[in-house]
């Protein structure tokens, strides 16, 4: 199989380029951002998506942000540079990926604060591309583990998109499928359609057949019934962000596919690099659940609105999944079994 050549996110012509994944897949389409205003946005209504494609976001952001900055010392550069990250991390709240790669680039400063502005803004570019290629590294280590999982002939059921428009070039629950495609062992895949933004029906089903990988879609209400008729041997989610214990931040309708899989008796597993993880988080009470805009669930993929002009609408981004339900996690550093306080510290540290 060979896979599509596309770049979710790059630095090009002095700006960061990235695909506008609001427009697929009706058009592929790049967008050259050349300020960190238009990059906000782009990030809030998701033209770039997905938590390792945001931490590539959020570090190429803080170069844009600072490299024009003319400060006499790193005390007033480093007022500009809380500023930008300040604003970038303003963006979306859940994706543990996003605060990361913030977090590295303001390190990167601080630990050369001594050297001249103009050094330091080059050893911030260089800093947001090696968590580029980082994550291209960390994508192939997650589809190489995950694929010893996976069975000749096995039908995967997946969610949202996780795959090379969420990261680099290559994916993390989707990398798992693609590295077993490229073994031989003939997946098929169910894709939900993931339900309000189509992230499944819209950018997972494109993605998986320009990649030449048997694809069904499948309404989210659909799964327990793949299940029961026995189409489905495993899940496989992609995750923003992952606490200390396991529990698991994935787009919203993930925490109900794991409550049909143990049902059914169907493996269950969650695909992320270490950047996902947040040990500072205990459980998934304390992860950061995003709430969006009530039209993204009345009118924003209808000839027409289809509810009450009135009706109050509940539109979390993500929800939850407690670590009891996860079979395993797939990560860059190799799969953690539980118990996961025990094993991710071993592992992901």
């Amino acid at each position: 199989m060979r896979r599509m050549d596309i770049r979710s996110i790059e630095w090009k012509n002095d700006s960061i380029r990235i695909i506008d994944q609001t427009k697929l897949p009706a058009k592929l389409e790049y967008l050259d951002i050349k300020d960190i205003k238009t990059l906000w946005q782009a990030i809030k209504v998701l033209k770039v998506r997905g938590a390792p494609a945001l931490g590539a976001a959020a570090a190429l952001g803080v170069y844009l942000g600072i490299k024009d900055v003319r400060a006499p010392d790193f005390a007033g550069f480093n007022v500009q540079l809380g500023k930008v990250i300040d604003y970038l991390g303003s963006s979306r709240p859940t994706a543990r990926n996003l605060f990361w790669g913030l977090e590295r680039m303001r390190f990167v400063a601080l630990k050369n604060k001594s050297r001249p502005i103009v050094a330091i803004k080059k050893l911030l570019f260089v800093e947001a591309q090696s968590i580029i290629e980082e994550d291209r590294v960390a994508c192939r280590k997650i589809g190489e583990y995950g694929s010893r999982l996976i069975a000749k002939k096995d039908t995967i059921l997946t969610v949202c998109n996780a795959g090379i428009l969420a990261t680099i070039d290559y994916g993390t629950a989707l990398g798992v499928i693609y590295r077993a495609q490229e073994k031989g062992k003939d997946v098929k895949v169910y894709a939900c359609e993931t339900r309000p933004l189509l992230q499944g029906a819209r950018l997972t089903v494109w993605e998986l057949m320009k990649n030449g990988v048997d694809v069904t879609l499948n309404c989210d209400n659909m799964a327990a019934t793949l299940m029961a008729q026995g189409k489905i041997d495993k899940v496989i989610a992609g995750a923003d962000r992952i606490a200390a214990n396991g529990d698991t931040a994935n787009k919203i309708g993930t925490y109900s596919l794991a409550v049909l899989a143990q049902h059914h008796k169907i493996p269950f597993y969650i695909a992320a690099p270490a950047s996902t993880f947040d040990l500072k988080i205990r459980t998934g009470k304390d992860i950061p659940i995003e709430q969006r805009k009530a039209e993204e669930v009345t009118e924003l993929f209808f000839k027409d609105r289809m509810s009450h002009k009135d009706i109050k609408v509940f539109n979390p981004a993500f929800d939850v999944t407690p670590h009891n339900l996860i079979t395993a996690i797939i990560s860059d550093k190799g799969v953690i079994r539980p118990s996961y306080l025990k094993n991710i510290k071993k592992v992901i540290c």
